[in-house]
């Protein structure tokens, strides 16, 4: 294994990964620069090569220190997930107890030669997507489990897709290699048509055969976790800003609302004020996952956090405050805010969706349908349809009803998407989900009108052309100064002015500001309009430098149909 022989060898000279493969690239081994190839006779090479010829680097400071790096692990059903996890956890277990683990607190950190890495037990891609659901990014890295005597499976391709969305490192570990039936090359064909070509097989993705169950190969898959992160560079400051990530909550009938959080950097203290999503409160206790009470809890350690005066929301950030008070105020304004700022799945019409992201240039979409000849018929009629503006992505198609984990991973994406039933209806659920978050979820019966509706949504997209039309112009004449901003008394010279038009503010000939009417008086009357001939005054959104004498263009803003 390719990238294994690099760590090992790096190990062995002292130094890390990454230099060792950059100086040797600058030696004329540029097939190490993506750690693909190193056989037996390039292993004595490169120790010579390096010990001789080598001279330690002068680097650029990183900042900050290696931290832990935070892993997911996801995969199809019966696939292994949690045997691994287990497997891990018995052997590899930091601070393990006579007895095992005194309390399960959603994570855990094993440890490696003295390295650590931090496990979320959370199994599950429905639980990876939740955390990104709200901007966290939990995961460092994702390890993909697939069985050698399954393959690859819907729910693998479903896992995979949610990766690539997190766009993070992912790391296949390939389990029950001790079945009879195992045929790893099966499985690494199947990999390769979803876009994941094994590194054996000349790729870029990494694969580890495993057995869970046999505990096989297991220190080889955290090696392999402890390279890609030291290549990707998981850093922290322990003294820096904090960042922390709520991966699981809970209410305890004893202990209050309970978070448990993975910290990424900075440290979190016990009696810190802090603010999670819409709760705040004053840190009470930090608890291990083996029952023991910290007072700090640094980068990559992953913490139960007592003291809070409500449960936080999956994937919620914690920040720290100087003052309760402050967290307080904090906390009770993102609740308002949380009531008011989604708008619900009915007022959220196609148009609006696509109104929205004029400027992204992009429509995004989760496909499912009631069978793979189904999915495949509509998807080749979508990839057909128009494009010419407009980049058109499928960020997950699958079988079956839209459920939860595909509203949520829609909802991850920065521009809107929107998921598409083809055949099947969205389980409720999935629909309380999409109207909480905002998604839109279309399901049709006949293909013509799904591919009519993106047809008009991949028009919409398109960012449109608007003309100006002038309709009216107004000369400056007196100033008054408002507690809004200035007032510009105007006589309206030709045409007419519009309270919702817009306005070029024009100084000997020369313009000094474009921007919207504000508002339009006349006398001490809000108007609509104002005719040629007639005074009235005109307040700027955002400009009060007029002057007596200036002219101003009254112009609207009409769409060219693309």
């Amino acid at each position: 294994m390719a990238r294994k022989r690099i760590y090992s060898i790096a190990r062995e000279l002292d130094t890390t990964s990454k230099e060792l493969i950059d100086r040797l690239a600058e030696l004329g081994m540029p097939g190490l620069k993506a750690a693909n190839t190193v056989d037996e006779e390039e292993y004595t090479l490169v120790r010579n090569l390096y010990e001789e010829q080598v001279q330690p680097l002068e680097e650029e400071e990183e900042k900050g220190v290696p931290r832990p790096p935070v892993v997911s692990v996801l995969g199809h059903i019966d696939h292994g997930k949690t045997t691994l996890l287990d497997a891990i956890r018995k052997s590899r277990l930091v601070s393990k107890e006579v007895g095992g683990i005194t309390q399960r607190i959603g994570a855990y950190q094993a440890d490696l030669h003295g390295e650590k890495i931090t496990f979320i037990d959370t199994p599950g891609h429905k639980a990876f997507t939740g955390m990104r659901a709200r901007g966290a990014q939990a995961t460092d890295i994702a390890i993909l489990v697939v069985a050698a005597d399954d393959g690859v499976m819907p729910q693998t391709v479903e896992a995979i897709d949610h990766i690539r969305a997190a766009n993070i490192p992912l790391i296949v570990a390939i389990n029950k290699i001790d079945k009879t039936n195992a045929d790893l090359n099966k499985v690494m064909q199947a990999l390769a048509q979803h876009g994941l070509t094994p590194e054996d097989w000349g790729g870029d993705a990494i694969t580890v055969p495993i057995s869970a169950l046999k505990e096989e190969n297991i220190d080889d898959l955290l090696e392999m976790i402890l390279l890609v992160a030291e290549m990707e560079g998981v850093r922290a400051e322990p003294e820096g800003r904090l960042e922390a990530i709520v991966i699981e909550s809970h209410l305890s009938a004893t202990r209050g609302p309970v978070a448990t959080a993975v910290i990424k950097n900075g440290s979190l203290r016990q009696r810190d004020c802090i603010v999670v999503g819409p709760a705040y409160g004053r840190v009470k206790a930090l608890i291990d996952e083996n029952g023991d009470r910290l007072p700090v809890a640094g980068p990559g350690k992953a913490v139960e956090i007592l003291g809070l005066d409500a449960v936080p929301p999956l994937g919620s950030k914690i920040e720290a405050k100087a003052k309760l008070k402050v967290a307080k105020n904090c906390a009770q304004g993102r609740r308002t805010a949380d009531r008011t700022s989604r708008p619900s799945r009915e007022e959220m019409s196609v148009a609006e969706l696509f109104r929205q992201q004029e400027e992204q240039q992009k429509l995004t979409l989760v496909l499912k349908a009631e069978s793979t000849g189904a999915l495949e018929a509509v998807r080749g009629e979508i990839q057909l349809l128009p494009t010419d503006d407009v980049e058109l992505e499928f960020l997950h198609t699958g079988i079956g009803a839209i459920s939860e984990s595909d509203v949520l991973l829609a909802s991850t994406v920065s521009n809107k998407c929107l998921v598409i039933g083809f055949g099947v209806k969205a389980d409720p659920k999935a629909m309380k989900l999409a109207e909480r978050e905002g998604v839109v979820i279309l399901t049709y019966a006949v293909i013509y009108e799904l591919l009519e509706e993106i047809e008009r949504a991949l028009t919409g997209t398109a960012a449109p052309e608007y003309q100006e039309t002038k309709i009216g112009e107004a000369e400056v004449r007196e100033l008054f100064k408002i507690p809004a901003g200035v007032v510009a008394g105007c006589y309206v010279t030709e045409g007419k002015v519009l309270r919702n038009a817009r306005v070029h503010v024009i100084r000997q000939d020369e313009e000094l500001f474009s921007g919207e009417i504000a508002s339009l008086r006349r006398f001490n009357d809000d108007v609509r309009t104002v005719l040629n001939g007639r005074e009235c005054g005109i307040r700027i959104k955002g400009f009060d430098d007029v002057r007596a004498g200036d002219r101003l263009i009254i112009y609207t803003l009409e769409e060219v149909k693309r």
